[in-house]
Protein backbone atom coordinates (compact mmCIF):
# COMPACT_ATOMS: atom_id res chain seq x y z
CA UNK A 1 0.00 0.00 0.00
CA UNK A 2 1.26 3.17 -0.84
CA UNK A 3 2.47 6.04 2.03
CA UNK A 4 0.51 8.72 2.44
CA UNK A 5 2.53 11.96 2.35
CA UNK A 6 2.28 14.67 4.87
CA UNK A 7 2.21 17.98 3.23
CA UNK A 8 2.73 21.26 5.50
CA UNK A 9 1.06 23.69 5.05
CA UNK A 10 3.44 26.97 3.95
CA UNK A 11 3.84 29.36 5.76
CA UNK A 12 3.83 33.22 4.50
CA UNK A 13 6.83 35.93 4.88
CA UNK A 14 3.77 37.50 7.18
CA UNK A 15 3.26 34.22 9.13
CA UNK A 16 6.88 33.36 9.84
CA UNK A 17 8.38 32.62 13.16
CA UNK A 18 9.73 35.75 14.69
CA UNK A 19 12.43 35.48 17.68
CA UNK A 20 11.35 37.75 20.09
CA UNK A 21 13.74 40.47 21.29
CA UNK A 22 16.02 40.03 24.33
CA UNK A 23 14.12 41.90 27.40
CA UNK A 24 17.44 44.04 28.62
CA UNK A 25 19.04 42.45 32.13
CA UNK A 26 19.70 45.44 34.46
CA UNK A 27 23.43 45.15 35.38
CA UNK A 28 23.92 42.98 38.68
CA UNK A 29 24.83 45.64 41.57
CA UNK A 30 28.37 45.25 43.46
CA UNK A 31 29.74 42.41 45.23
CA UNK A 32 27.34 40.24 43.43
CA UNK A 33 27.81 37.45 40.86
CA UNK A 34 29.60 39.61 38.11
CA UNK A 35 32.58 40.07 40.68
CA UNK A 36 32.61 36.79 41.53
CA UNK A 37 33.54 37.32 45.28
CA UNK A 38 31.98 38.25 48.52
CA UNK A 39 34.02 40.21 51.71
CA UNK A 40 32.24 39.06 55.04
CA UNK A 41 33.06 40.56 58.54
CA UNK A 42 33.21 37.61 61.27
CA UNK A 43 33.17 39.68 64.16
CA UNK A 44 30.26 40.62 66.37
CA UNK A 45 31.30 43.90 67.78
CA UNK A 46 31.29 47.37 65.83
CA UNK A 47 34.81 47.97 66.73
CA UNK A 48 36.65 45.06 65.15
CA UNK A 49 34.34 45.85 61.62
CA UNK A 50 36.45 48.41 61.19
CA UNK A 51 39.34 47.10 59.43
CA UNK A 52 36.82 45.37 57.38
CA UNK A 53 34.92 48.99 56.23
CA UNK A 54 38.37 50.26 55.18
CA UNK A 55 39.23 47.32 52.99
CA UNK A 56 35.71 46.81 51.07
CA UNK A 57 35.97 51.02 50.33
CA UNK A 58 39.42 50.31 48.94
CA UNK A 59 37.71 47.46 46.69
CA UNK A 60 34.47 49.25 45.38
CA UNK A 61 32.57 46.60 47.31
CA UNK A 62 30.19 46.03 49.97
CA UNK A 63 30.33 43.86 52.89
CA UNK A 64 28.23 40.91 53.05
CA UNK A 65 25.00 40.63 54.75
CA UNK A 66 25.86 38.28 57.76
CA UNK A 67 24.76 38.57 61.27
CA UNK A 68 27.43 37.13 63.70
CA UNK A 69 25.95 37.93 67.62
CA UNK A 70 25.95 35.67 70.75
CA UNK A 71 23.42 33.79 72.64
CA UNK A 72 22.32 34.51 76.05
CA UNK A 73 23.94 31.49 77.10
CA UNK A 74 27.24 31.89 75.39
CA UNK A 75 27.07 30.23 72.27
CA UNK A 76 28.03 32.16 69.55
CA UNK A 77 25.38 31.70 66.20
CA UNK A 78 26.06 32.85 62.25
CA UNK A 79 23.44 33.44 59.54
CA UNK A 80 24.62 34.12 56.23
CA UNK A 81 21.87 36.64 54.57
CA UNK A 82 22.47 36.17 50.80
CA UNK A 83 23.73 33.67 48.40
CA UNK A 84 27.16 32.40 48.30
CA UNK A 85 26.97 29.56 45.92
CA UNK A 86 30.13 29.21 43.65
CA UNK A 87 31.84 32.74 44.68
CA UNK A 88 35.23 33.48 46.39
CA UNK A 89 34.67 34.27 49.87
CA UNK A 90 36.72 36.64 51.83
CA UNK A 91 36.14 36.59 55.92
CA UNK A 92 38.26 39.63 57.28
CA UNK A 93 38.50 38.41 61.47
CA UNK A 94 40.37 41.39 63.31
CA UNK A 95 40.83 39.68 66.96
CA UNK A 96 39.99 42.00 70.06
CA UNK A 97 40.47 41.08 73.48
CA UNK A 98 38.28 38.27 73.67
CA UNK A 99 40.32 35.88 71.36
CA UNK A 100 38.48 32.97 72.15
CA UNK A 101 35.13 34.10 70.88
CA UNK A 102 37.22 35.66 67.82
CA UNK A 103 38.17 32.40 67.05
CA UNK A 104 34.53 30.44 67.53
CA UNK A 105 33.13 33.51 64.97
CA UNK A 106 35.35 32.90 62.40
CA UNK A 107 35.11 28.86 62.67
CA UNK A 108 31.28 29.08 62.37
CA UNK A 109 31.27 31.53 59.57
CA UNK A 110 33.88 29.40 57.61
CA UNK A 111 32.05 26.37 57.78
CA UNK A 112 28.80 28.17 56.77
CA UNK A 113 30.12 29.45 54.05
CA UNK A 114 31.50 26.02 52.90
CA UNK A 115 27.62 24.04 53.47
CA UNK A 116 26.01 27.27 51.86
CA UNK A 117 28.65 25.59 48.42
CA UNK A 118 30.87 28.77 48.40
CA UNK A 119 33.92 27.79 45.67
CA UNK A 120 37.02 28.90 47.50
CA UNK A 121 37.02 30.51 51.90
CA UNK A 122 39.67 32.81 52.23
CA UNK A 123 40.59 33.80 55.94
CA UNK A 124 42.47 37.60 56.19
CA UNK A 125 43.20 37.12 59.35
CA UNK A 126 45.72 40.26 59.92
CA UNK A 127 46.85 39.01 63.42
CA UNK A 128 46.99 35.47 64.10
CA UNK A 129 46.24 34.15 67.40
CA UNK A 130 47.92 31.95 69.38
CA UNK A 131 50.96 32.74 67.47
CA UNK A 132 52.82 32.61 70.33
CA UNK A 133 52.15 29.34 71.44
CA UNK A 134 53.73 27.58 68.43
CA UNK A 135 56.71 25.47 70.10
CA UNK A 136 56.48 22.68 72.83
CA UNK A 137 56.55 24.14 75.99
CA UNK A 138 57.22 21.84 79.09
CA UNK A 139 54.27 19.35 78.65
CA UNK A 140 52.14 21.49 77.12
CA UNK A 141 50.65 21.73 73.68
CA UNK A 142 51.32 23.60 70.48
CA UNK A 143 48.27 25.23 70.03
CA UNK A 144 48.83 27.30 67.29
CA UNK A 145 49.03 24.04 65.48
CA UNK A 146 45.73 22.88 66.57
CA UNK A 147 44.19 26.20 65.49
CA UNK A 148 45.59 25.06 62.17
CA UNK A 149 44.11 22.45 62.10
CA UNK A 150 40.40 23.55 63.34
CA UNK A 151 40.73 26.36 60.37
CA UNK A 152 41.22 23.61 57.40
CA UNK A 153 38.44 21.35 58.81
CA UNK A 154 36.04 24.11 59.11
CA UNK A 155 36.53 24.70 55.38
CA UNK A 156 39.16 27.57 54.71
CA UNK A 157 41.82 26.98 51.53
CA UNK A 158 43.64 30.36 52.32
CA UNK A 159 44.60 32.30 54.68
CA UNK A 160 45.74 36.33 54.45
CA UNK A 161 47.95 37.22 57.28
CA UNK A 162 50.56 39.79 58.51
CA UNK A 163 54.26 39.48 60.28
CA UNK A 164 53.29 35.70 61.95
CA UNK A 165 55.52 35.56 65.20
CA UNK A 166 57.04 32.81 63.71
CA UNK A 167 57.25 31.97 59.80
CA UNK A 168 57.48 28.64 60.36
CA UNK A 169 53.90 28.71 61.68
CA UNK A 170 53.05 28.34 58.08
CA UNK A 171 54.51 25.16 58.39
CA UNK A 172 51.07 23.91 60.27
CA UNK A 173 48.84 24.83 57.21
CA UNK A 174 47.94 22.21 54.76
CA UNK A 175 46.76 25.07 52.75
CA UNK A 176 48.38 28.32 50.75
CA UNK A 177 49.62 30.61 53.45
CA UNK A 178 50.13 34.94 52.30
CA UNK A 179 52.32 36.45 55.27
CA UNK A 180 52.46 39.86 54.68
CA UNK A 181 54.89 42.49 55.89
CA UNK A 182 54.05 45.71 57.28
CA UNK A 183 57.32 47.12 57.49
CA UNK A 184 56.89 49.23 54.48
CA UNK A 185 54.09 51.07 55.90
CA UNK A 186 56.27 51.59 59.05
CA UNK A 187 59.36 52.08 57.54
CA UNK A 188 57.00 55.09 55.64
CA UNK A 189 55.83 56.71 58.73
CA UNK A 190 59.35 57.01 60.10
CA UNK A 191 61.12 58.86 57.13
CA UNK A 192 57.40 60.93 57.05
CA UNK A 193 56.42 61.34 60.45
CA UNK A 194 59.88 61.32 62.46
CA UNK A 195 61.49 64.79 62.05
CA UNK A 196 65.66 63.98 61.55
CA UNK A 197 65.03 60.39 61.44
CA UNK A 198 68.94 60.46 60.02
CA UNK A 199 70.18 60.92 63.50
CA UNK A 200 68.20 57.71 65.01
CA UNK A 201 69.30 54.32 65.84
CA UNK A 202 67.49 51.26 65.36
CA UNK A 203 67.29 49.43 68.91
CA UNK A 204 66.30 45.67 70.05
CA UNK A 205 65.46 45.17 72.83
CA UNK A 206 66.66 41.73 73.24
CA UNK A 207 68.95 39.70 70.49
CA UNK A 208 65.79 37.74 69.36
CA UNK A 209 64.73 41.26 67.87
CA UNK A 210 68.22 41.46 66.60
CA UNK A 211 67.08 40.15 62.79
CA UNK A 212 64.20 42.64 62.61
CA UNK A 213 66.45 45.74 63.86
CA UNK A 214 69.18 44.46 61.36
CA UNK A 215 66.51 44.82 59.12
CA UNK A 216 64.99 48.49 59.37
CA UNK A 217 68.38 49.98 59.99
CA UNK A 218 69.76 48.35 56.26
CA UNK A 219 66.64 50.40 54.88
CA UNK A 220 66.73 53.25 56.46
CA UNK A 221 70.64 53.33 56.28
CA UNK A 222 70.68 53.69 60.23
CA UNK A 223 72.78 52.73 63.18
CA UNK A 224 72.10 49.40 65.14
CA UNK A 225 71.64 48.90 69.05
CA UNK A 226 71.04 45.51 70.82
CA UNK A 227 70.13 45.46 74.12
CA UNK A 228 71.45 42.49 76.86
CA UNK A 229 71.40 41.60 79.56
CA UNK A 230 70.29 39.65 82.88
CA UNK A 231 66.72 42.03 82.88
CA UNK A 232 66.03 40.30 79.64
CA UNK A 233 63.58 37.13 79.82
CA UNK A 234 62.78 36.08 76.04
CA UNK A 235 61.14 33.00 75.24
CA UNK A 236 64.45 31.06 74.28
CA UNK A 237 64.95 31.03 78.34
CA UNK A 238 62.29 29.54 79.50
CA UNK A 239 63.01 26.45 81.21
CA UNK A 240 61.54 23.33 78.72
CA UNK A 241 61.31 20.84 81.75
CA UNK A 242 60.12 18.21 80.96
CA UNK A 243 62.35 15.98 82.71
CA UNK A 244 61.92 12.65 81.20
CA UNK A 245 63.15 10.44 83.44
CA UNK A 246 61.76 12.39 86.38
CA UNK A 247 64.38 13.87 88.65
CA UNK A 248 63.72 11.25 91.33
CA UNK A 249 66.09 10.51 94.57
CA UNK A 250 67.49 6.83 94.28
CA UNK A 251 66.46 6.24 90.63
CA UNK A 252 68.36 4.01 88.81
CA UNK A 253 70.63 4.79 86.70
CA UNK A 254 72.68 2.25 84.22
CA UNK A 255 75.76 1.89 85.45
CA UNK A 256 78.40 3.40 83.24
CA UNK A 257 76.00 6.04 82.09
CA UNK A 258 77.23 9.24 83.04
CA UNK A 259 75.07 12.20 81.18
CA UNK A 260 77.25 15.76 80.71
CA UNK A 261 74.94 18.36 82.54
CA UNK A 262 73.88 21.37 80.76
CA UNK A 263 75.36 24.39 82.42
CA UNK A 264 72.66 27.18 83.85
CA UNK A 265 72.66 30.10 81.71
CA UNK A 266 74.04 33.17 83.77
CA UNK A 267 72.89 36.72 81.87
CA UNK A 268 75.65 39.20 82.04
CA UNK A 269 74.34 42.60 83.89
CA UNK A 270 72.26 45.10 81.16
CA UNK A 271 74.10 46.26 78.30
CA UNK A 272 73.48 48.52 75.14
CA UNK A 273 75.49 46.94 72.26
CA UNK A 274 75.73 50.24 70.58
CA UNK A 275 76.28 54.09 70.71
CA UNK A 276 72.97 55.85 71.71
CA UNK A 277 74.38 58.82 73.11
CA UNK A 278 72.43 61.97 71.41
CA UNK A 279 70.19 60.30 69.50
CA UNK A 280 66.24 59.17 68.80
CA UNK A 281 66.06 55.42 69.45
CA UNK A 282 63.50 53.82 67.58
CA UNK A 283 62.39 50.18 68.78
CA UNK A 284 61.44 48.05 66.48
CA UNK A 285 58.77 44.57 66.94
CA UNK A 286 56.21 42.43 65.96
CA UNK A 287 54.07 42.53 68.77
CA UNK A 288 53.89 45.00 71.57
CA UNK A 289 51.15 43.03 74.51
CA UNK A 290 52.69 43.26 77.69
CA UNK A 291 54.67 46.98 78.01
CA UNK A 292 56.82 46.19 81.04
CA UNK A 293 59.89 45.13 78.57
CA UNK A 294 59.38 47.95 76.35
CA UNK A 295 59.04 50.17 79.42
CA UNK A 296 62.09 48.85 81.41
CA UNK A 297 64.24 49.27 77.66
CA UNK A 298 63.37 52.62 77.09
CA UNK A 299 64.73 53.80 81.36
CA UNK A 300 67.78 52.34 79.90
CA UNK A 301 68.07 53.70 76.46
CA UNK A 302 67.11 57.26 78.36
CA UNK A 303 70.13 56.18 80.91
CA UNK A 304 72.46 56.09 77.94
CA UNK A 305 72.07 59.21 76.14
CA UNK A 306 68.89 58.97 74.09
CA UNK A 307 66.85 62.13 73.57
CA UNK A 308 63.96 60.56 71.85
CA UNK A 309 62.41 57.09 72.14
CA UNK A 310 60.06 55.08 69.65
CA UNK A 311 58.42 52.61 69.65
CA UNK A 312 57.33 50.75 66.47
CA UNK A 313 55.44 47.37 66.13
CA UNK A 314 53.06 45.56 63.27
CA UNK A 315 50.55 43.97 66.57
CA UNK A 316 49.48 46.99 68.72
CA UNK A 317 47.56 44.38 71.64
CA UNK A 318 48.08 46.59 74.69
CA UNK A 319 46.78 44.63 77.20
CA UNK A 320 45.75 45.03 80.98
CA UNK A 321 47.43 48.50 82.22
CA UNK A 322 49.29 49.08 78.83
CA UNK A 323 48.23 52.79 78.02
CA UNK A 324 48.86 53.54 81.50
CA UNK A 325 52.44 52.52 81.62
CA UNK A 326 53.70 53.90 78.56
CA UNK A 327 51.95 57.41 79.59
CA UNK A 328 53.88 57.22 82.19
CA UNK A 329 57.06 56.12 80.90
CA UNK A 330 60.20 57.46 78.93
CA UNK A 331 58.21 56.38 75.59
CA UNK A 332 57.59 59.03 73.60
CA UNK A 333 55.54 57.40 70.81
CA UNK A 334 54.23 54.10 70.18
CA UNK A 335 53.09 53.47 66.46
CA UNK A 336 51.40 50.59 65.68
CA UNK A 337 49.00 49.32 62.92
CA UNK A 338 45.33 48.56 62.84
CA UNK A 339 45.52 44.79 62.58
CA UNK A 340 44.57 44.60 66.15
CA UNK A 341 41.59 47.03 67.27
CA UNK A 342 43.26 49.07 70.04
CA UNK A 343 40.67 52.57 69.65
CA UNK A 344 40.16 52.53 73.81
CA UNK A 345 43.88 52.18 74.31
CA UNK A 346 44.52 55.45 72.32
CA UNK A 347 41.70 57.23 74.28
CA UNK A 348 43.37 56.48 77.18
CA UNK A 349 46.93 57.20 75.97
CA UNK A 350 47.33 60.22 73.29
CA UNK A 351 51.43 58.32 72.61
CA UNK A 352 49.90 55.46 70.83
CA UNK A 353 49.90 55.98 66.90
CA UNK A 354 48.03 54.14 64.15
CA UNK A 355 49.44 53.38 60.81
CA UNK A 356 46.73 52.14 58.27
CA UNK A 357 47.21 48.20 56.28
CA UNK A 358 44.42 48.05 54.37
CA UNK A 359 45.65 49.12 51.43
CA UNK A 360 48.05 45.90 51.22
CA UNK A 361 45.58 43.55 52.32
CA UNK A 362 42.60 44.83 49.63
CA UNK A 363 45.17 44.54 47.12
CA UNK A 364 45.93 40.45 48.20
CA UNK A 365 42.37 40.16 47.85
CA UNK A 366 41.99 41.63 44.26
CA UNK A 367 44.99 39.73 43.41
CA UNK A 368 44.05 36.06 44.92
CA UNK A 369 40.35 36.50 43.54
CA UNK A 370 41.65 37.57 39.50
CA UNK A 371 44.84 34.81 40.01
CA UNK A 372 47.18 37.43 39.84
CA UNK A 373 51.00 36.65 41.46
CA UNK A 374 51.47 37.98 45.00
CA UNK A 375 54.98 38.69 44.09
CA UNK A 376 54.72 42.34 43.69
CA UNK A 377 53.38 42.63 47.15
CA UNK A 378 56.69 40.58 48.54
CA UNK A 379 59.38 42.65 46.51
CA UNK A 380 62.45 43.06 48.08
CA UNK A 381 61.67 41.12 51.17
CA UNK A 382 64.09 38.54 52.50
CA UNK A 383 63.94 35.50 54.32
CA UNK A 384 64.96 37.65 57.55
CA UNK A 385 62.04 40.42 57.70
Amino acid sequence: MPKKLLLLPQLSASSAFRIPRARPVPPPAMNAARTGYRVFSANSTAACTELAKRITERLGAELGKSVVYQETNGETRVEIKESVRGQDIFIIQTIPRDVNTAVMELLIMAYALKTACARNIIGVIPYFPYSKQSKMRKRGSIVCKLLASMLAKAGLTHIITMDLHQKEIQGFFSFPVDNLRASPFLLQYIQEEIPNYRNAVIVAKSPDAAKRAQSYAERLRLGLAVIHGEAQCTELDMDDGRHSPPMVKNATVHPGLELPLMMAKEKPPITVVGDVGGRIAIIVDDIIDDVESFVAAAEILKERGAYKIYVMATHGILSAEAPRLIEESSVDEVVVTNTVPHEVQKLQCPKIKTVDISLILSEAIRRIHNGESMAYLFRNITVDD
